[in-house]
């Protein structure tokens, strides 16, 4: 840098200035400091500059696991978002040693981050506690008791509840739900089960256990078996609602296997509109996140507590979400609420 001054006739505090993009610096200035930069073949010391201010430029993102479309594709969008702050992003795999999701979550502060974005599957009721709020900290998921963390959240329970309405009102009413365990910990699952049994309460159905069938992982094979435990069982369904695409997905593929039509037989629903469930065949019907906007307000309100004034109350975005209707249960269309 020092080079770079005397070779510009200006101060090392002047290129210090130019390079770390500070406003106040007149055109012409710029310009002999830059000519200087490229005549010398000058490149900023990063690792340098972080120690000196205290941060990484490094944001953490820990997510269940990257093998699931929706959280690579959730992945890379807060590395988008993030890198056009001038941020980077590691990530880890909460569930993919077997450790907890809060302990793989909060040991990620070892590594030289200056915050974490969380996406757990599920919160035991002492969980909240164990995530020290001191640090930069947003949760992506609906708020939970006990926790101070900011949070980024979409109503998993109203989704499902508008997509269970939207095959009722197809006329479709056996409808089976699809990857949730009843007796499981409150999470995920738990809010989109909830959304699926407030939608037959308000339509006066009552709720038949045998239509709900449970799926320990929300991959493809799950549905596939949880679809065909369903058909073994002789019990009649016209609609499945499956907590994510992947389950949507495998249960499409055992459906057609048993030699049944969809929609004509059986409508199917999914949620997180990965990027196969447009080129599914049929395409599938599903609940969109909104993803970009989950990620951009997670890196913001992130960085805002990495660069800002502390914060007294946690703070919590909601985002909206779609119901993307396409050839699994009718015709195409999309539907934002």
């Amino acid at each position: 840098m020092q080079d770079v001054a005397s070779l510009a006739g200006v101060s090392r505090k002047t290129v210090s200035n130019v390079l770390s993009g500070y406003e106040h610096v007149s055109v012409l200035m710029r310009e002999r400091v830059m000519a200087a930069v490229t005549e010398l073949g000058y490149e900023v010391n990063v690792s340098a500059r972080n120690f000196r201010v205290g941060r990484s430029q490094v944001l953490g993102l820990a997510v269940p696991e990257l093998s699931q479309a929706y959280f690579a594709e959730l992945a890379d969008a807060v590395i988008r978002f993030a890198g056009a702050r001038g941020y980077a992003v590691l990530i880890e795999q909460t569930i993919s040693d077997g450790a907890t999701e809060v302990s793989t979550a909060a040991a990620m502060r070892k590594h030289s981050i200056d915050g974490l974005i969380y996406s757990p599957l599920s919160f035991a009721p002492a969980d909240p506690a164990h995530l020290d709020t001191e640090f930069p900290l947003v949760v992506l998921g609906d708020a939970v008791d006990g926790s101070f963390a900011d949070h980024v959240s979409m109503s998993n329970a109203a989704a499902v509840r508008a997509a269970t309405e939207h095959v009722l009102d197809l006329g479709r009413h056996r409808v089976a739900f699809v990857g949730a365990n009843p007796k499981g910990p409150v999470g995920t699952g738990a809010l989109r089960l909830e959304g699926y049994t407030e939608a037959l309460r308000g339509r006066g159905i009552e709720l038949d256990p045998e239509l709900i069938v449970s799926a320990s992982v929300w991959h493809r094979t799950y549905g596939v078996e949880a679809v065909e435990r369903l058909i073994a069982s002789g019990t009649e369904f016209d609609a499945v609602v499956c907590c994510n695409d992947a389950l949507a997905l495998g249960a499409m593929h055992a459906l057609q296997r048993s030699g049944r039509a969809i929609p004509d037989d059986v409508c199917v629903v999914g949620f997180d509109d990965i990027e196969d469930s447009a080129y599914a065949t049929p395409s599938l019907t599903t609940v969109s996140p909104q993803r970009d906007e989950l990620a951009k307000a997670a890196v913001d309100l992130l960085i805002d507590q990495i660069e800002g004034e502390p914060q007294d109350v946690p703070r919590e975005i909601r985002i909206g979400y779609d119901l993307i209707v396409r050839e699994s249960t009718g015709s195409q269309s999309r539907i934002t609420i």
